[in-house]
């Protein structure tokens, strides 16, 4: 029997987490998360995590794996879980994969360009540059030394921006130039499941989370990150909009107004990105 792989996509907070845990008891298998920001263990609230109920129906892996003070990129995932999932194919016909994060979906089912390695010391220079002057700068020289990328990517990204401008910097060559857009070859069937629902329904659901992550203690999770916020990890919707708070920038309220709604515009990104 050929080994299958049941990818499940969709945007936050559409029901994937209840969908992936019924399918691997249906299978017998565990559940691979594919989801960046679920990865680390001290992003516990933020990120809408399975539950522990959830956590206990059945086995996990990739959910709270790593630390938020360590670099983690699309590239290690895509090694860490082929290595994971080829060995539970040893024992397993088919396995689940759950996750609304797009590119470590496709890090996971077409594999990335070889792209160097992160250059630490350079990253965190261009991160300071990020606090001071902001992410127009650094879209610029993007622009001026990669044009390709700069119209190519979603400059709304900062975290992908600093990645394009870092390793043009440190190659001499233009962040492009290292794409092939060749799929890897994978030893099993892939069968991707896109969840998806009216968008109103959509957007109330994220709304009501929101609520109830404020309840279980966001505010707090965030203020115990603060040593941490350059992280690339803490680059994210739920984190900056409350660090931004702790910074005076705004009200607690607003934070709370402006998670909802720049979840809402994640979610409508990941919706046109798993339709392609």
């Amino acid at each position: 029997m050929e080994k299958e792989l049941t990818v499940i996509v969709g945007p936050t907070a559409v029901g994937k987490t209840d969908y992936s845990i019924e399918l691997a008891k249906e299978y017998r298998s565990p559940v691979i998360s594919c989801d960046s920001r679920q990865i680390f263990r001290e992003m516990k609230i933020g990120t809408a995590p399975p539950s522990p109920e959830q956590l206990a129906a059945v086995n996990h892996y990739f959910i709270f794996s790593h630390s938020v003070s360590q670099y983690y990129t699309a590239g290690k995932y895509e090694l860490e879980a082929l290595e994971v999932i080829n060995e539970l194919f040893k024992t397993h016909d088919r396995l689940v994969v759950v996750g609304g994060s797009g590119l470590y979906v496709d890090a996971l089912c077409y594999g990335l360009d070889d792209f160097p390695p992160a250059d630490i010391e350079l990253r965190n220079q261009l991160m300071e540059r990020l606090d001071k002057e902001g992410i127009e700068s650094l879209r610029m020289e993007l622009k001026q030394l990669d044009p390709e990328s700069y119209h190519s990517m979603d400059i709304a990204n900062r975290q992908r921006v600093v990645r394009a401008l870092e390793v043009t910097l440190m190659t001499g060559r233009k962040f492009s130039s290292f794409k092939t857009n060749k799929a890897k070859e994978r030893p099993f069937k892939i069968n991707k499941i896109v969840m998806s629902m009216p968008r109103e329904e959509l957007y109330g659901r994220i709304n009501r989370r929101v609520d109830m992550m404020f309840d279980a203690g966001l505010v707090q999770e965030v203020e115990s990150l603060l040593q941490y916020r350059e992280m690339p990890a803490l680059q994210t919707v739920g984190y900056k909009e409350i660090f931004e708070y702790f910074d005076g920038k705004h009200s607690l309220e607003t934070a709370r107004e402006l998670i909802k709604r720049n979840t809402r515009r994640y979610a409508k990104k990941q919706i046109s990105y798993f339709k392609r």
